[in-house]
């Protein structure tokens, strides 16, 4: 009996043994190796430094009288970032580049023009690339000068916002479409991007994600990325857009969690409205400028090759998520 208990399990052994390396050769015959995303490659962009600064020597011109909303100045620059995104093959969004709305007895105007993405599926998903173009208008004088500029704050955003503009309406290169917005009101409470935030979701606008440009005039002090990005911790923003980047762009400020940014700039708007990620990205840290909200933010005080070098720098990241095929960006 024992024997043939022990022939009994010693052909069921024999058949396990079998049966596991039939197994696991079969599998091995079956195992799927899956490669790794493939990176999409860009060629680097070169800005023009006169175009920039003309574009911050204008929206920061006395001229332009601060922009406040409602005032004829805001009007001017207005017409001027229209013209830009004309000639630059970017069309209106909606019937014209205005989105209005009232404030405070005042009418104000967003201005968004739309890239069409050239995937027929994929274009139905939407970036916005978006700044305020607003500022605080006159304000008490200091040495004969009430003119609230805003240099910094935000023609620098501004100009990057167009920029960038020229650069994906110069050839079709996204295939997601992408809406370069320009927000006003943002001074008296981010009016303007709550109006076109509630607009878009009620048209059931498919946004991906909202890349809001904020205060990007001057260079950050001992830090190892470009600008940093505000609510760092609510999305994985930061670290895909430096990997598309191939370079440490985006990374976190303190300070910015301190003061709570991430609800303080229109990005906020379009993140309570569709749930999705919805950052700005800025350099001033608070130790490197001095003129917020003052009559000196004049274009004269901003680093140009600076900009520039971070205008060229964020354009892969932007190219990459216009163009991956699926929503790799997500809230944490």
């Amino acid at each position: 009996m024992i024997k043939t208990f022990l022939r009994t399990a010693g052909f069921g052994l024999l058949f396990v043994f079998f049966a596991c390396n039939l197994t696991q050769n079969s599998t091995e015959e079956k195992q799927i190796i899956i490669p790794p995303t493939k990176k999409i490659e860009i060629a680097k962009a070169t800005l023009n430094e006169s175009s920039v600064k003309e574009g911050l020597d204008f929206l920061a011109s006395n001229d332009l009288m601060g922009r406040n909303t409602g005032s004829k100045g805001i009007e001017k620059a207005a017409v001027y970032i229209e013209g830009i995104l004309e000639r630059n093959n970017i069309k209106p969004y909606f019937a014209t580049y205005r989105d209005s709305f009232t404030v405070k007895d005042a009418t104000g105007y967003n201005i968004v023009g739309l890239a069409e993405g050239t995937d027929p599926v994929l274009k139905n998903e939407f970036l916005i690339i978006s700044a305020h173009y607003d500022h605080i208008g006159l304000i008490s004088p200091i040495a004969n000068d009430s003119i609230a500029n805003g240099a910094n704050d935000n023609a620098a955003g501004s100009v990057a916002v167009l920029e960038l503009a020229k650069y994906f309406g110069a050839a079709p290169k996204n295939k997601r479409s992408i809406l370069f917005v320009f927000l006003s009101a943002e001074e008296k409470g981010l009016f303007g991007s709550k109006h076109l935030a509630k607009r878009l979701k009620d048209e059931n606008l498919d946004l991906y994600v909202n890349f809001n440009i904020e205060m990007i005039g001057v260079p950050m002090v001992g830090k190892d990325h470009k600008a940093y990005l505000t609510g760092y911790e609510e999305s994985n923003l930061a670290d895909k857009f430096n990997e598309y980047s191939n370079e440490k762009v985006l990374g976190f400020l303190p300070k910015a969690k301190e003061f709570d940014l991430f609800r303080r700039s229109d990005n906020y708007s379009f993140y309570k409205e569709f749930n999705v990620p919805a950052q700005t990205i800025s350099t001033f840290d608070f130790t490197n400028y001095n003129y917020y909200h003052q009559v000196q933010d004049e274009a004269d005080k901003l680093d140009i090759p600076f900009m520039i070098d971070l205008i060229e720098a964020i354009i892969p990241g932007i190219y990459t998520m216009a163009n991956t095929p699926t929503k790799e960006i997500k809230l944490n």
